[in-house]
C-alpha cells in the first residue's frame, strides 16, 4: 500500500476514533444497541454524502438531544413505537429543509430564533441532570449512594475535564473516550466489571439478532402518541445542525450554506435520522468534535468521512466489541454525563449570548421562562389518549409564544 493511501486510511479511521465515545454512549444510556448505532452512523453518513453531493466533510452519529425522549419512550411506548416516533422526527428536518428551500435561511431564524432554541437546548441538558447524578452515585442507576461508584464517577469526570483542558491537539477532542477508558481501567482494578458478556459473545455477529433477543430492537410502529411526544424535540438538533454547517464552512473556507445548500444538508441529516431509527439506532446529528478534528488536521476531503463510515459499519458486526461496550460500569458513564449534560445546558446559554438576545425585554423573559419551566418541570398535555410533554412541549410552546407575542418597538 502506498504511503499516501495509508495516510488517508489512518486519517479516516481517526475521524471515527474522535466520534466513537459519544456515538456509543447514547445507545448505552437509552437501552438501544451500540453495535446497531455504529452501523446506522456509518450508513447515515454515507446517505448524507449522497444527498449533499459529497461536498461537506462531516460525520453523522448519535444525537444527545434525543436521550430523554428515547428513555421515556422505551418505558412508556415500547421499543417499536419509540423507533417509529424517532423515524418521524427525521421527517421534521425535511419540513425545515423545505422552509429553507422556499424562504431561505431567514425562514429558520423567523420561526426558531435564539430566544426559542437557546432555552430549549438548556432544557435538554438540565432535564437530564438527575439521570447523570443517579448514575454517578450507584452501579444500577438507582441513585442509592455507593462509595465505590462515586469514586469511579469522579475519576472518569476528572479525566474528561483534564483531557479537554490540558489535552494537546487530537487528544483534546476525545474527552468522552478518554473518560470511558480511564474509568473502565479503574473499574477493572476495583473488580466491578463482569467479563461474562464478552465470553458469551461471538466474534462476528448480526447485531439485530441479539438486539431482538434482549428487547433493544423491534420493527418500528407508528403510534400517534409516541410521534407527538418525540417529533417536537427535533427543533433543537435542527438548529444545532445550522451551527455545525456554519462551523465546517468556516473551517474549510467554503460556503456550504449556499453550495450544496442548507436545504440539502438538512434533508441529508433528516433522512439519515429516519434511516437510523428504522434500523434500530438513535437519531443522527452532525458531530462538532469531528469538525474540530477536521480543523486541527486540515483534513478537508470528504473521503476521510467515507472511510470513517465504512469502518463504523465493519465494527458493527464485531460481536466482541459490542459485548465490551455493554460491560462499561454505570458510574463511568455517570461521571462523564455530569460534564456532558452540563455542557449541553451551557451551549443553550451560549446561543442566547452569541445572538445578543436582550433579556431586559419582557417578551424575551416570558418566552425563556415558560420554556424552562415547562421543559424542566416535564409538563405534559393530554388530549384523549395522546400526550405531548417535556422537551417537545417546551419547544412547541416557545415557537407559539414567539409568533403571537407582540415585538417591542
Amino acid at each position: 500500500m502506498e504511503e499516501s493511501k495509508l495516510k488517508t486510511l489512518i486519517l479516516g479511521v481517526q475521524m471515527l476514533f474522535v466520534a466513537f465515545g459519544a456515538l456509543v454512549l447514547v445507545p448505552l444510556l437509552t437501552g438501544l444497541d451500540p453495535s446497531i448505532a455504529l452501523f446506522t452512523a456509518g450508513v447515515g453518513t454515507l446517505l448524507f454524502q449522497f444527498i449533499t453531493k459529497r461536498m461537506v466533510p462531516v460525520f453523522l452519529a448519535s444525537s444527545f438531544a434525543f436521550i430523554a425522549p428515547i428513555s421515556y419512550g422505551m418505558k412508556n411506548f415500547g421499543v417499536g413505537a419509540t423507533l417509529g416516533g424517532l423515524a418521524c422526527a427525521g421527517l421534521a428536518y425535511i419540513i425545515f429543509s423545505a422552509m429553507v428551500k422556499v424562504g431561505g435561511v431567514e425562514s429558520i431564524d423567523r420561526y426558531l430564533p435564539a430566544i426559542v432554541t437557546g432555552p430549549v437546548i438548556m432544557v435538554i441538558g438540565l432535564n437530564l441532570a438527575p439521570v447523570a447524578v443517579n448514575m454517578a452515585k450507584s452501579f444500577d442507576g438507582s441513585g442509592n449512594y455507593d462509595g465505590k461508584a462515586m469514586f469511579i464517577a469522579i475519576v472518569s469526570l476528572l479525566t474528561a475535564i483534564c483531557t479537554v483542558t490540558f489535552g494537546k491537539k487530537l487528544l483534546s477532542l476525545v474527552p468522552i473516550l478518554m473518560g470511558i477508558v480511564v474509568g473502565y481501567v479503574l473499574s477493572l482494578f476495583m473488580g466491578v466489571v463482569s467479563f461474562q458478556p464478552i465470553a458469551d459473545a461471538k466474534w462476528i455477529a448480526l447485531p439485530w439478532v441479539e438486539a431482538m433477543n434482549n428487547g433493544s430492537y423491534a420493527f418500528p410502529v407508528f403510534d400517534i402518541a409516541a410521534i407527538l411526544y418525540i417529533v417536537p424535540v427535533a427543533i433543537a438538533p435542527a438548529i444545532e445542525h445550522v451551527g455545525d454547517v456554519l462551523a465546517i464552512s468556516g473551517v474549510t473556507g467554503k460556503n456550504f450554506i449556499k453550495d450544496p445548500g442548507l436545504h440539502r444538508t438538512l434533508l441529508g441529516d433528516g433522512l439519515a435520522t429516519t434511516l437510523a431509527s428504522v434500523l434500530g439506532g438513535p437519531p443522527n446529528t452532525t458531530y462538532s468534535e469531528v469538525t474540530g478534528a477536521v480543523a486541527l488536521t486540515k483534513s478537508f476531503k470528504v473521503v476521510y468521512m467515507t472511510i470513517a463510515a465504512f469502518t463504523a459499519i465493519i465494527l458493527a458486526f464485531v460481536g466482541k466489541l459490542g459485548a465490551v461496550l455493554k460491560t462499561i460500569p454505570v458510574p463511568v458513564m455517570g461521571g462523564i454525563l455530569i460534564l456532558l449534560f452540563g455542557m449541553i445546558a451551557a451551549i443553550g446559554i451560549g446561543t442566547i449570548v452569541r445572538e445578543r438576545v436582550d433579556m431586559s425585554k419582557s417578551r424575551n423573559l416570558i418566552i425563556a421562562s415558560v420554556i424552562l419551566v415547562v421543559g424542566i418541570g416535564n409538563l405534559s398535555v393530554s388530549i384523549g389518549s395522546v400526550a405531548i410533554g417535556g422537551i417537545g412541549l417546551a419547544g412547541i410552546v416557545g415557537v407559539v409564544l414567539n409568533l403571537i407575542l407582540p415585538r417591542e418597538k
